[in-house]
């Protein structure tokens, strides 16, 4: 009699045998049926919960950035390729200004992560019961709620990795090269947020080299699909190459950013989701280790490569997070089809990923009241909050400063800001304000361009008194930014006057990604 095998090399069962798997036309294991309206439902709940919290408190630093750097259209920027500008401007006119419009594709790329989530476990030979646990723990984490609650790379990355390992998972179950296609398509718009899905890519490559399934390094439509993300990719790095690569130099500064490898760790345990990283780690030894896993061993080594390459070299624990999907699913299929040690798998009960939801929404949301006595409620337990609060109080301090000038001073008066983020701010909140022409010498707003010449008052943002000195006759203090508890409280606002050099002169050396 004759037998179709399955990914792992044992024979199926023969077809007619009761209760026994099917083998379909391309002689895989027929998948179980999706779970469609609990995966559904748990990716109504989050996306619910992102999008009514979506518009408190204020924009976050970055989400300012990317308004601000909408003006200056190009094809890339020092520290990001141009399509989360595009997406900003898109969304800011779409919406009006509306904050809940421009953080809905966030909104939307997080609940529809569940669903990808799930069709992972899908995949892997998981029924219901592995779908479910699988999308809930997506929707639970921290690591999710932040992704989703701003406009920002990160979304678009994990996702689209997320993406690509169902494409891979899939590809080894079918042998359909479409999906070899599929996952290089969505490849090449993720290249338009962030590079770092390269190191997705270079880490199954190596993976499949020393444990397969090698085969999938010789399909033509993965070459083709590759050959599209180059194309696509070659006016944004044609861009990083015409400037010295400045993308290149953001590596050296998210490594000095670094807190050290304790901190990678410990980071990375709480956006997993403390007691539900147990998932993770049951997923990854299950990976690497069961006989049933075997065909898809290659995304487990990729994760412990990508983990101790971040690890070593000083990048942020979300880099390799792309790849928490595909543990979660692995863990839960094997939850499903056996019975786990009891000391641990009450970590992943229901409960316990209940509780973990109400724990992510109160420390990566801003579900708290803002309070009148500081800046934001809850601010120590919650650090995203510190981020999108006090952007108001900076524009009421660089407005009053600005009114403090005399009329005809007014005309030939610049803005200038320590951090980037900050122009972002009056750029984007101050326009209504009248404010004078915002610049500032931090990472992409560099490349922007240098004050006029011809200004004679400059109102600087940041900075010390001394330090200005060196760059102009005369500094007086002209407002403080109030409130507290976030990260803008406390700064200075100067007015310069005096250039000891033109702008032209000066700005070249003025540029700083730090």
């Amino acid at each position: 009699m004759t037998t179709t095998t399955q990914p792992s090399g044992k024979p199926f069962p023969a077809a007619g045998k009761p209760g026994g798997p099917r083998p379909t036309a391309a002689g895989a294991e027929e998948l179980p049926g999706l779970a469609w309206k609990p995966v559904a439902a748990v990716g109504a709940v989050l996306g619910l919960l992102l999008l009514v919290t979506s518009g408190r408190w204020g924009y976050q630093g970055d989400e300012l950035y990317f308004l601000g750097a909408a003006q200056h259209l190009s094809w890339s920027y020092a520290d990001n390729p141009p399509l989360l500008p595009l997406l900003a401007t898109a969304m800011d006119g779409l919406f009006n200004g509306s904050l809940v419009g421009l953080r809905l594709p966030s909104t939307i790329l997080a609940a529809t992560g569940t669903l990808f989530a799930a069709l992972i476990a899908r995949e892997l030979g998981g029924g219901t019961r592995a779908q479910l646990r699988t999308a809930a723990v997506w929707a639970a984490v921290p690591l999710v709620m932040i992704i989703g609650h701003a406009l920002s790379a990160s979304t678009i990355d994990i996702v689209a990795w997320t993406a690509v390992s169902w494409f891979l998972v899939a590809w080894v179950r079918r042998r359909d090269d479409r999906m070899l296609l599929a996952a290089a398509l969505v490849t090449a718009v993720a290249m338009q947020a962030k590079y770092s899905i390269v190191f997705l890519w270079l880490a199954v490559a190596v993976s499949v080299l020393f444990v397969g399934p090698r085969p999938l390094l010789r399909r033509p439509l993965l070459w083709i699909g590759a050959a599209v993300v180059v194309v696509t990719a070659i006016p944004a790095l044609l861009w990083q190459a015409d400037h010295g690569w400045p993308q290149l130099d953001m590596a050296e500064v998210f490594r000095r950013e670094s807190s050290g490898p304790v901190a990678y760790v410990g980071v990375g345990f709480f956006l997993a989701g403390v007691l539900l990283a147990t998932l993770l780690g049951y997923g990854l030894w299950q990976l690497l280790r069961s006989p049933e896993l075997r065909p898809y061993r290659f995304l487990g080594w990729s994760f412990v490569g990508l983990f101790l390459l971040f690890l070593v070299s000083g990048g942020r624990p979300t880099y390799a997070a792309g790849l928490f999907p595909v543990l979660w699913a692995a863990g839960a299929v094997r939850m499903e089809r056996g019975a786990p040690s009891k000391w641990w798998r009450w970590a992943v009960s229901w409960p316990v990923i209940g509780l973990l939801f109400a724990f992510s929404a109160l420390t990566s949301l801003p579900v708290l009241p803002r309070s009148d006595e500081e800046a934001v409620a809850g601010t120590r337990n919650n650090p995203q909050a510190a981020e999108t609060v006090g952007w108001d109080e900076l524009v009421d301090a660089v407005e009053k400063t600005a009114r403090s000038l005399p009329a005809g001073e007014r005309d030939r008066t610049v803005i200038v800001t320590e951090y980037y983020t900050e122009a972002g701010a009056l750029d984007h909140l101050g326009s209504d304000a009248g404010l004078p022409d915002v610049y500032s010498a931090h990472r992409g707003y560099w490349y922007f361009g240098a004050p006029p010449d011809d200004a004679t008052t400059t109102i600087f943002v940041g900075s010390d008194r001394g330090q200005l000195l060196e760059r102009f006759t005369d500094v007086r203090e002209g407002a403080t930014v109030a409130g507290k508890g976030n990260q803008v409280a406390g700064t200075k606002v100067w007015i310069c006057t005096g250039h000891k050099q033109p702008w032209s002169k000066a700005w070249p050396g003025l540029g700083h990604l730090y």
